[in-house]
């Protein structure tokens, strides 16, 4: 089968092409797993994370992708809840121990044996993926494959960002990055919270006008002053500059979600402007989002059709995986970017 890999960590200011396509041997499914023909995958921030190193993987080669929608193309024993045909998604979460602490209470996005899918096991820049059947999720009619894959991550942990957020229907929503998670987290939010005017704060005019356009009630750069304080912000961005941005416009008792797994050092000199009255008095709170559950997903597909949500996806062939990972890099970015084997 052809896949894209990864070998090495690399700064891709010099290195442009940091994937290499090869022809390697299909994977098959051992008990308790499935083999799924991959029809399309997301292009993700996290995998230019893995490829920089600030969360690489365990070991090399590796194939990325973790927003995986596909049908399942064989079944193995010690299976039985998905058959040949079934058309499922597979996002971040490809494995937890299902025993532990975390586990038993609904969080086994923070469990100990957590396991990235396309990062700690082989994702989705390939013609076919195995994961074990029980992270694999069935997608329901509405979505094209391409739609769905978005879902899998950007829906997925931005819904999971909304809910951290505890927002109050009727109390402003800010975004801060406005990417493949903060224009499906704006249709969720109005969606959800109809009374809540949302907020974008983007570096890109682009950007900004893509905000209007989705339902925005107002959209203005980083350093912009909105026309009321947010009671929560999700901040997608990659970059730490945009936090404290985000903690000086948001309201007292509001709180910041993160939604990143890791920033970029570049800019981290910034937070020796952290000041303890501006950005955090008034019993403001920060929290960050740590992976995704398979729950997450579920519900991230379910609630799609319902809005109904559409994803605004840009697809590539396979063979140009590096060229969407460097439009992502330089922020040429409206919507997601989805592989098409």
């Amino acid at each position: 089968m052809k896949a894209m890999i990864l070998e090495n960590v690399y700064d891709t200011c010099s290195t442009r092409e940091p994937l290499r396509l090869v022809e390697i041997e299909r994977p098959e499914p051992a008990p308790g797993e499935v083999l799924v023909k991959v029809t399309a995958c997301g292009v993700c921030h996290t995998e230019l994370d893995e490829i920089e190193g600030r969360t690489p993987p365990p070991g090399y080669p590796v194939i990325p992708g973790h927003e995986v929608v596909g049908v399942v193309e064989s079944i193995c024993e010690g299976t039985g809840r998905l058959r040949e045909g079934d058309r499922v998604g597979m996002g971040w979460i490809g494995h937890a121990c299902g025993t532990c602490r975390f586990c038993t209470t609904g969080r086994e996005n923070l469990c100990p044996e957590f396991r990235a899918l396309g990062r700690d096991m082989n994702g989705g820049y390939a013609e076919y993926v195995v994961i074990a059947e029980e992270f694999a999720t069935p997608v329901p009619d509405g979505p094209r494959d391409a739609e769905a894959a978005v879902l899998l991550c950007a829906g997925a942990v931005g819904l999971r960002s909304l809910r951290l957020a505890q927002l109050e229907n009727g109390r402003p929503l800010g975004l801060t990055g406005f990417g493949a998670s903060g224009h499906l987290v704006l249709q969720m939010s109005r969606h959800l919270y109809p009374r809540s005017p949302v907020m974008v704060f983007a570096r890109s005019e682009a950007e900004r006008r893509f905000a209007l356009e989705l339902g925005a009630a107002w959209a203005g750069d980083t350093d912009d002053i909105p026309p009321e304080p947010p009671q929560a912000i999700i901040d997608t961005t990659p970059a730490w500059k945009p936090v404290l941005a985000a903690l000086e416009r948001l309201d007292a008792g509001g709180r910041l979600v993160i939604n990143a797994i890791r920033k970029e050092e570049g800019d981290r000199k910034i937070l020796d402007r952290l000041d303890y009255t501006t950005h955090l008095w008034m019993e403001k709170e920060v929290a960050s989002v740590a992976n995704v559950t398979r729950r997450d997903i579920a519900d991230c597909l379910a609630l799609a059709p319902q809005i109904p949500l559409k994803p605004e996806v840009v697809e590539f062939p396979l063979e140009e995986a590096n060229r969407a990972l460097m439009e992502l890099k330089d922020r040429k970015i409206r919507g997601g970017k989805v592989l098409r084997p």
